[in-house]
């Protein structure tokens, strides 16, 4: 075979590998979603009982995997461009860097927002703010947080964040670096910048439910859409407008 059959045939097996983490992500956060009725009980334990260690070990898997699912989708399209362009350096001698590192390091970032959206699930609930571990804030709450969400959408940081990740080969011509670790670096350093672009639409799964399946679903399309459609910055502001509008009506009716 030909290197550059090789080379084609690494995409294919990279592709095949994200589809696969996307689809396994996705099936343990729709299976916690389709159990969520049957874990009321459960779930929907005294504000004032504190959390165990499992609980609390439980929920960071349970937030790390479904942000997994919904983040890996629109970095796949990254991913093979750090693979063929890692490809090509390998082709021109220069030292091997892993793909499988650069979505480790990716999912690293990830696994931090992960932990720090535990912390506050367990203070929320802790602190009656939430319906049940896996439900949502009160009403007043919920709308302050849309609101918020909303002018995010339109803060220079939600913009230079969302022109990062819809430039992977500009970022991978000025960041790039050899070798695994240089390989899993950038994966994380690519990862804090989608996290900056991110972060507050993932903080609407307390306002929505946690594990709310549907919305789940439609918060994955809207990262996609920001990050892959030819007007995705168009959308992202758009999107601030509903927020901030769908934010003070609850307000209103609270």
């Amino acid at each position: 075979m030909s290197y550059s059959g090789v080379l084609k045939r690494d995409r294919r097996l990279v592709l095949g590998a994200m589809v696969a983490l996307a689809a396994l992500a996705w099936g343990y956060t729709v299976y916690l979603g389709l159990q969520q009725t049957s874990m009321a009980d459960a779930m929907a334990m005294p504000a004032m009982m504190a959390w165990s260690a499992a609980d609390f070990v439980f929920m960071l898997v349970m937030w790390a995997v479904m942000m997994f699912a919904m983040m890996l989708p629109s970095v796949t399209p990254t991913v093979l461009i750090f693979d063929r362009v890692r490809g090509k350096r390998v082709e021109a001698g220069r030292a091997h860097a892993s793909t499988a590192a650069f979505v480790s390091g990716y999912l690293l970032a990830w696994v931090g927002f992960s932990l720090l959206a535990t912390l506050a699930n367990w203070g929320l609930h802790s602190g009656g703010a939430m319906t049940s571990m896996m439900g949502k804030v009160a009403p007043l709450t919920g709308g302050l947080l849309l609101i918020a969400a909303g002018v995010f959408q339109w803060t220079p940081l939600k913009n230079a964040c969302l022109d990062h990740c819809r430039s992977p080969m500009s970022f991978l011509m000025h960041h790039w670096r050899e070798g695994t670790r240089g390989a899993a670096l950038m994966g994380l350093h690519h990862g804090v910048y989608c996290l900056g672009c991110c972060w507050m639409l993932m903080v609407l799964l307390f306002v929505l439910g946690v594990m709310n399946l549907p919305w789940v679903a439609v918060l994955t399309i809207v990262v996609l859409a920001e990050k892959t459609l030819p007007r995705g910055q168009v959308i992202s502001r758009a999107l601030g407008l509903v927020l901030i509008a769908w934010g003070a009506w609850l307000l209103w009716v609270s």
